[in-house]
């Protein structure tokens, strides 16, 4: 019996915010759900990460509207899922337990089942309150350990003075990123209650051998599915995929086609010809990932402002129908064989080459020899451009694996990885000028420095803890200090609060500056078409009015403002003392009106719904 390999489709979360910014609309999700409801994915991840805040920013459209269109769409038949970054949320700071809770009970609610969690410091810490939640309340906890590398050796500081001295090299310092320190991780999170372990590679950087050694011992340690998670950026991921299936992952997450490859993570079409040549079951209706695959051609062109590689599509494909030539069909076993070998060099090349045969970018050198994820790479070379220093980019990137080793050598992810980016620049700024190592600090550095992002992999020397923050002790971030944003009434709206129910409370708490103007929006658009709508009766009101005479007679007028409920006479009709004309609400009371006295009606002015004002005529009597 083949293996089965299930695969957790990343295209309309992480393929989208790898490649084109998460800037695809709600518009062209709803085409592509049909579809995906064939495809029959084990997961699909569509939410979490850079949704929430980039839809509300950029989009303005509603996170909840996103997740539960696309619930209501696919139903039960593929699992849902969203990335979680712990106790920070899809946010950039820790939140108490109670506004975890709130936020993953309402996305359950919405349709949510798998939510990935991972911690920038792969604090445990970190991450317990998370899994604990989840579990409880009915989702499924799929715990990620992000993977990092140690730093480089400085070259500045490979050998001390006496070690100069005396031509001796100073001992190696101690490599902590091993095997076991990712297993030890995953076995700890599985403990709390973890149903799914994730190897979650954010910046591409484990290599096809580090990715057969970490997934089996992660198989032998672990009795959970593991997921492998990864990124084409440096060049490694197609490679490493493949030495993850061979080394017994369950899950792999993919793309498809043109959302795959470049800074996203591998095309599900690549992936399906090697699991097909290993013997490997894809549990995927790959038909149906035909039919997504066409469709998503034209959205990717829909998104060209936002695409580096909009010039420069990969070719198109469908590993059922079209016949590869022999010699890249070649390529495929040579890569199957140097894997089973492993034999990484021959593994990589022959991968290169076939990523270069369907035109997908090219590995990031820069990216690959720095270590670094490409989005802290763009980071670094931003915050100089706008410094007008651009000069010192190679200083600042080797300054890198001081700030990670003075940090307590804290993994390079979001929000560390900007953290520490940020930092060596200004390291590179002060040695320029002169000035001391860390004479300008951010406020996140020391943030960081001081322990509110939680436990570093490596304890921070107390003397620098000192220097950067003016105190040696360790302080975690106080989670009682944390104040809930104030949910203001808006006047110039009549008086409506800014979020109106749960879910918009939420994004007010999780993300205050972006949503205060996305939730202003939908408030003048509800003021506006409340607006709309009272002109719109009251033109109604007009239009409805019965066609009159000219009075001649005694009219029964209303004693106030009001809507019309009933009318139970008509002209021509003789009526009595004390006999019910007529029923109007007003003052939220109904109100009947009777005839004084004996008369003959001559005019009704007034029908059913129809809102009237004080003194408005009502019924004519005849002379």
């Amino acid at each position: 019996m083949n293996k089965i390999l299930k695969i957790r489709d990343l295209t309309l979360r992480d393929g989208q915010q790898s490649l084109f910014a998460t800037r695809m609309p709600q518009s062209e999700i709803d085409k592509l759900l049909p579809l995906y409801r064939d495809a029959r994915f084990y997961i699909m991840e569509v939410w979490g990460g850079a949704v929430p805040d980039s839809v509300m920013r950029y989009l303005d459209e509603s996170p909840w509207t996103r997740l539960r269109t696309i619930h209501d769409a696919i139903g039960n038949v593929s699992l849902l899922s969203a990335l979680s970054r712990g106790r920070n949320l899809f946010g950039y700071v820790p939140y108490p337990d109670s506004v975890l809770e709130g936020f993953y009970k309402e996305a359950i609610a919405n349709g949510l089942n798998v939510m990935r969690i991972f911690d920038a410091l792969n604090d445990i810490d970190n991450v317990k309150s998370s899994i604990r939640m989840i579990n409880e309340l009915g989702g499924i906890a799929d715990a990620a350990v992000c993977y990092t590398v140690d730093p480089k050796d400085e070259p500045q500081s490979k050998q001390s003075f006496f070690g100069r001295l005396f031509g001796k090299k100073d001992k190696a310092p101690e490599k902590i990123f091993t095997d076991r320190y990712f297993v030890d991780k995953a076995v700890a999170m599985e403990k709390l209650g973890a149903k799914i372990i994730t190897l979650k590679d954010m910046a591409g950087l484990v290599t096809p051998l580090r990715a057969a050694s970490i997934i089996s011992e992660l198989k032998a340690a672990v009795s959970v599915p593991v997921d492998f998670h990864t990124h084409c950026t440096p060049g490694y991921g197609l490679a490493s995929s493949v030495m993850a299936i061979l080394s017994g992952v369950d899950i792999l997450d993919t793309n498809i086609w043109w959302f795959g490859g470049g800074s996203a993570a591998p095309a599900i079409e690549l992936i399906y010809i090697f699991a097909k040549k290993l013997g490997v079951e894809i549990d995927v209706n790959m038909e149906a990932v035909g039919n997504i695959r066409n469709a998503l051609y034209d959205v990717r062109r829909s998104l060209a402002q936002f695409d580096l590689q909009k010039d420069n599509f990969p070719i198109n494909f469908d590993p059922l129908a079209d016949t590869l030539p022999a010699e890249v069909d070649e390529l495929f076993d040579k890569a199957i064989e140097a894997a089973k070998n492993f034999d990484q060099e021959s593994l990589l090349d022959y991968c290169h080459k076939i990523e270069a045969y369907f035109n997908f970018p090219k590995p990031n050198e820069t990216v690959k020899e720095a270590e670094v994820p490409g989005g802290m790479y763009s980071n670094m070379v931003a915050q100089l451009k706008s410094l007008q220093a651009e000069d010192l980019l190679e200083d600042a990137m080797r300054l890198i694996p001081k700030v990670r080793r003075d940090a307590g050598l804290v993994p390079l992810v979001t929000p560390t990885s900007q953290i520490v980016g940020a930092q060596a620049v200004n390291l590179a700024l002060d040695r320029k000028k002169g000035k001391p190592d860390y004479s300008n600090t951010s406020n996140q550095f020391i943030s960081l420095v001081k322990g509110e992002y939680g436990h570093t992999p490596v304890e921070i020397d107390p003397e620098f803890r000192a220097k950067i923050t003016g105190d040696a002790t360790e302080r975690p971030y106080d989670v009682n200090s944390y104040k809930q944003p104030e949910n203001p009434a808006l006047d110039d709206l009549g008086g409506t609060p800014l979020a109106v129910n749960n879910q918009e409370k939420l994004l007010l708490e999780l993300l205050p500056t972006v949503a205060k103007t996305f939730l202003r929006r939908r408030r003048q658009e509800e003021f506006d078409a409340a607006n709309a709508a009272k002109a719109a009766e009251v033109e109604a009101s007009k239009e409805d009015a019965v066609e009159t005479q000219p009075i001649v007679g005694p009219v029964l007028s209303a004693p106030m403002g009001g809507k019309v409920l009933s009318v139970n006479v008509k002209p021509g009709d003789e009526v009595k003392p004390g006999q019910l004309l007529l029923v109007y609400e007003a003052m939220k009371m109904e109100n009947d009106v009777e005839a004084e006295k004996a008369a003959k009606v001559r005019q009704v002015f007034v029908v059913p719904d129809q809102v009237i004002g004080t003194d408005a005529p009502l019924i004519e009597f005849e002379p």
